[in-house]
């Protein structure tokens, strides 16, 4: 039987650096978690939340699926965001997509994936959305980024036109919500202009929605 022994072992050492460095480390992790941030995000392996933006655990609540799809049937993810906004009471929600992401190349690909290809649906929804945009692109890695783009301004709204954060907006929150990329060619991140703090806002952007809202 193979048990990973390995991992448990790195487990360990990290453990034991981490009170190296600050003894009082976990002792402060025990107590209530109060992030600011909630990061809906990518399941890729290497978008880190915590470590790209260099924050220690406690900083960030995270959600993570394939694609960082945000849609009105997926539970768990309004689940956390409810959780985050009315009872963590975080000031901010980030939709960070990456660029080159498998699952976008994936819709875009014409191929059968099987049970995956029910949830890319949401990516190419987004691309038709968009398609005399991208048709016009030639080049198909600049046409795929492009859509990691699209498709983070896409969940930025859907986030938006929730119920769980229009109340917060209604009630008077502190709670923006912001679309960034990143490059995991060169680690860096990047705004990408779409940052909503009202029902004011999404009124002027014209990404309210009146007839899809989300629950």
């Amino acid at each position: 039987m193979k048990t990973l022994a390995h991992l448990l072992q790195r487990n360990q050492e990290w453990a034991r650096e981490q009170l190296r460095r600050d003894p009082q480390f976990f002792s402060r992790l025990t107590q209530l978690q109060q992030p600011e941030y909630l990061w809906i995000g990518c399941s890729d392996s290497r978008v880190p939340a915590n470590q790209i933006v260099s924050l220690p655990p406690g900083e960030v609540f995270v959600h993570r699926n394939i694609a960082n799809v945000v849609v009105h049937t997926d539970m768990n993810c309004l689940s956390v965001l409810q959780y985050a906004v009315e009872v963590l009471q975080v000031k901010h929600i980030i939709v960070c997509g990456h660029y080159g992401c498998g699952g976008v190349k994936a819709a875009m690909d014409g191929q059968d994936h099987g049970q995956i290809d029910n949830w890319l649906r949401h990516i190419q929804d987004v691309a038709r959305l968009h398609q005399d945009e991208l048709f016009h692109i030639e080049d198909e890695r600049a046409r795929i980024d492009r859509l990691c783009e699209l498709n983070v301004l896409e969940q930025v709204r859907n986030v938006c036109n929730t119920t769980v954060v229009k109340k917060a907006w209604k009630a008077g929150a502190e709670l923006s919500v912001h679309s960034w990329i990143y490059g995991i060619a060169n680690g860096i991140l990047q705004d990408l202009g779409a940052c909503i703090s009202s029902l004011e806002q999404l009124e002027e952007m014209g990404w309210r929605s009146g007839r899809f809202e989300l629950d």
